[in-house]
């Protein structure tokens, strides 16, 4: 399943999946694009892989931003096209619905959804020349909205359909579109998350606060009790290889032994009960 000489494209490549990514495929000697918003974050990944490896800065909600990186991989590449693309980057969202401010809702879908079309849109001539392959990360939330975690959940629900509606339109193009949905990984992004979700109990009015405060703190129990079990990143990288090799890949892959749990949980159990299980598992 070694690809030599083939050339990809990884977003959001600064820590977690991504960056597990980036460094795996570059120890199979893939030729990897490995997309950063930060310098520091350049370096530091440079640091770790062989010359092989190209950091980009590049910031997924920023078309001009975009466009350099674009500029970058053409300069790099000559005349040859890209052989894959894994659109990795994201951000996280959360808290009551309620009193959410829809400036921050607009936010979260301007990276995780808009920004992820847009690197496509840019890069989808390169992959068109090689017949090439578009990965979404995406997540279980894409299936299962819990509480608290509605702004990102919404955003891979929404990456969802994308995917779908691409893969078809991309059909005649031979450019395959796989999504992974992953289950809980030790990255991050969680900590960072449910830091924010916390912090809203500081910023709710007095009423709101006495009635969303035990749901905030089950729900970063709960985080913090997915993040000590979750998977590690590499174990998405090797998957995401996986789809990458694949002679003929499939439309969607599950990660993770609880993703395939809540995907059986979503297919069999009425709207009603999943609803009872997760306030259950919440205590609330």
């Amino acid at each position: 399943m070694i690809m030599p000489e083939k050339t990809i494209l990884i977003t959001g490549a600064s820590s977690g999946i991504g960056e597990a990514c980036a460094l795996y495929l570059d120890r199979l000697g893939l030729q990897v694009f490995a997309s950063v918003r930060k310098p520091c974050d350049a370096e530091r990944l440079a640091s770790q892989a062989s010359a092989r490896l190209t950091p980009l800065i590049l910031d997924v909600a920023d078309e001009a931003s975009i466009q350099a990186a674009l500029h970058t991989v053409r300069a790099a590449i000559g005349d040859a096209g890209i052989d894959g693309l894994v659109n990795n980057a994201g951000a996280f969202t959360g808290g009551p619905l309620e009193h959410l401010p829809l400036a921050a809702l607009r936010q979260q879908f301007e990276v995780n959804v808009l920004g992820q079309m847009a690197v496509v849109q840019a890069f989808l001539p390169l992959l068109r020349q090689n017949h090439g392959r578009i990965v979404f990360v995406g997540s279980t939330s894409g299936f299962l909205a819990t509480p608290l975690l509605g702004p990102y959940a919404a955003s891979k629900f929404a990456i969802r359909a994308l995917a779908d509606a691409l893969r078809n339109e991309l059909n005649g193009a031979q450019v395959s579109v796989s999504l992974i949905e992953v289950g809980k990984v030790n990255t991050p992004i969680w900590d960072k998350a449910f830091a924010l979700v916390d912090e809203m109990k500081g910023v709710l009015p007095s009423d709101a606060a006495d009635y969303y405060t035990p749901m905030i703190e089950a729900t970063v129990a709960r985080a913090n009790r997915r993040g000590q079990t979750g998977i590690e990143p590499n174990k998405v990288a090797e998957a995401i290889y996986r789809v990458l090799a694949a002679d003929h890949p499939k439309p969607k892959y599950l990660v993770g032994a609880d993703a395939h749990l809540q995907a059986l949980l979503v297919w069999l159990a009425p709207a009603g009960l999943l609803d009872r299980l997760i306030r259950w598992q919440m205590g609330i």
